[in-house]
C-alpha cells in the first residue's frame, strides 16, 4: 500500500513539473521579452524558450548558450537574469544599483538580478547578496 502511495505520488508530481513548464519557439515570446534579449544578449544564442508557471504565477523562461537564463513576467517583462558564477550585462540595471555596487564592492561583477513583489536581489561575484527596494535603495547586504 505504501508503494503505491508512493509511486502514485510521484506520477503527480512529474506530470505536475511536465505541465508547469511548455517549450515553445522564440518567436512566441512577447515582443518586449524579443527586444530585451536581442538588446542585451544578441551575442548569447537561445537554446531553449519554454513557458512556466512558478508558484501559479506565469511566464517564460530563456535559456542561452552560455548557460545564463532570463526569466520574464507574462507581460514580458524581464524578472530575473541568472548569469550562475559569471557576470550579466548590466545596461538594464536600474542605476542606483549599479552606483551602489560599483561604489561599494567595486571589484565585484552582478551575477544575478531578481525582480521579486517586494524587492529587488541582486548576487554578485563572491557570494555577496544584496537586497534593494523596488525603487533601488539598500535593504540589506550579506555573503552567502
Amino acid at each position: 500500500m505504501k508503494t503505491k502511495i508512493i509511486f502514485i505520488s510521484l506520477v503527480l508530481v512529474f506530470t505536475l513539473s511536465t505541465f508547469a513548464q511548455r517549450r515553445i519557439d522564440y518567436e512566441k515570446l512577447p515582443a518586449s521579452s524579443q527586444e530585451f534579449l536581442n538588446t542585451y544578449f544578441s551575442s548569447y544564442p537561445v537554446i531553449i524558450a519554454k513557458k512556466d508557471r512558478e508558484n501559479g504565477e506565469k511566464g517564460y523562461i530563456v535559456k542561452l548558450k552560455n548557460g545564463m537564463h532570463v526569466e520574464f513576467w507574462k507581460d514580458g517583462s524581464y524578472r530575473e537574469v541568472n548569469g550562475g558564477n559569471k557576470p550579466i550585462p548590466t545596461g538594464f540595471i536600474p542605476k542606483s544599483v549599479l552606483k551602489y555596487v560599483t561604489k561599494k564592492y567595486p571589484k565585484e561583477k552582478i551575477t544575478r538580478i531578481d525582480y521579486g513583489h517586494e524587492n529587488l536581489e541582486v548576487n554578485l561575484t563572491h557570494n555577496i547578496a544584496l537586497k534593494f527596494t523596488k525603487d533601488g535603495m539598500i535593504k540589506k547586504g550579506r555573503r552567502t
